[in-house]
């Protein structure tokens, strides 16, 4: 809250339209903490109405009596990472809830949030096409009105890749992964989903606003030790550390470093994020933002994947193919300007 007051002029009067609350653990907060941090928003900025104010939880956190807390609170969508419905998935992953937590928190949370998004992941060893169905119908049975889902990746020095360096699991498979990927998009647009970002998919007027507002480039500021802000020219991050985080506040001033982003770093993030959402590039924005040689270069960089179908121009907005989708994150890193 202290860090809220002495940034309220950093958004230059800009409307907040989205709160969220993600990791670590936000659910460990009860209502009023909630509460408290959500009205110093309020008393720092003008907020439209409905803002979207979403809070990230895990299972293990969400028995009755915190769900019931956080519908009383002002938080109107919960994000919950679920991951899997298998136990042998959650096992392998380290997750602390299991699969009858995962079942059970959607069975509650339903009955007291409308607006609910959960996260599972596809690509995980020994996961078969029928069990990564499963997973998908199980999310689906709750009327789960998005669904967030990306692909296992090994982080170094985690047990995980441990593990699999013993051969004890076996190692993830990119062939499996981008199946599992396009038969998530297949049942989920089936059931009335739109795929509107890479790893994103909800059914209208379900969009992540929190989300959408972030691959659209718009400001944020994010709240806490090591979270990071974006003013649309210069990026900052507060420091890491817990105990300097607050004897900083303490003393009113903010721990915090930033960078200013040159042109080409913008271009290449704009590149990135636009590649991967359903509004795609702006080649109009490119030259208005960028300069005429910027829009030379993408198109030339973009022919290939033009002509190999993995890339499409409409209303000339740059975008992924179906068969794009799962390289988009390769594809744009070619369409990159390196100085």
């Amino acid at each position: 809250m202290k860090e809220i007051v002495l940034r309220k002029d950093e958004l230059n009067d800009e409307v907040v339209e989205t709160i969220y609350f993600g990791g670590g653990t936000p659910s460990m907060l009860n209502q009023i903490e909630i509460d408290r941090i959500i009205d110093a928003v309020y008393s720092c900025h003008s907020v439209i109405d409905n803002a979207e104010i979403t809070l990230e939880a895990n299972p293990d956190d969400l028995n009755l009596e915190t769900i019931k807390e956080l519908a009383n609170s002002k938080v109107n969508r919960l994000s919950i990472g679920i991951q899997s419905f298998f136990e042998e998935d959650l096992k392998l992953m380290n997750r602390a809830h299991n699969a009858k937590e995962a079942v059970e928190c959607l069975s509650v949370a339903t009955k007291f949030f409308d607006n609910i998004s959960v996260d599972l992941i596809y690509g995980i060893p020994g996961l078969t096409h029928n069990k990564w169905k499963e997973n998908i119908h199980t999310a689906l049975r709750f009327n789960i009105p998005h669904i967030s889902s990306y692909a296992l990746t090994v982080e170094p020095k985690t047990a995980l890749e441990a593990l699999i360096k013993k051969g004890e699991i076996q190692d993830t498979d990119d062939a499996q992964a981008e199946t599992q990927f396009h038969m998530l998009i297949d049942i989920l647009e089936a059931q009335g989903f739109d795929h509107y970002e890479l790893s994103n998919f909800g059914k209208k007027g379900f969009y992540s606003k929190n989300n959408s507002a972030y691959w659209k480039g718009k400001s944020y500021i994010g709240v806490g030790p090591s979270a990071h802000s974006f003013d649309g020219e210069k990026r900052s991050w507060n420091v890491r550390n817990n105990s300097k985080y607050i004897n900083a506040l303490k003393e009113n001033t903010l721990p915090i470093e930033r960078e200013i982003l040159s042109i080409v770093d913008r271009y290449n993030e704009y590149i990135m994020t636009g590649l991967r959402t359903i509004w795609g590039v702006s080649l109009e924005k490119v030259e208005i933002d960028f300069g005429k040689d910027y829009l030379v270069y993408l198109l030339a960089q973009s022919d290939k994947y033009l002509s190999e179908d993995l890339l499409y121009i409409e209303n000339e907005k740059l975008k992924t193919t179906q068969k794009g989708k799962f390289l988009s994150d390769g594809i744009a890193s070619h369409l990159f300007k390196l100085n």
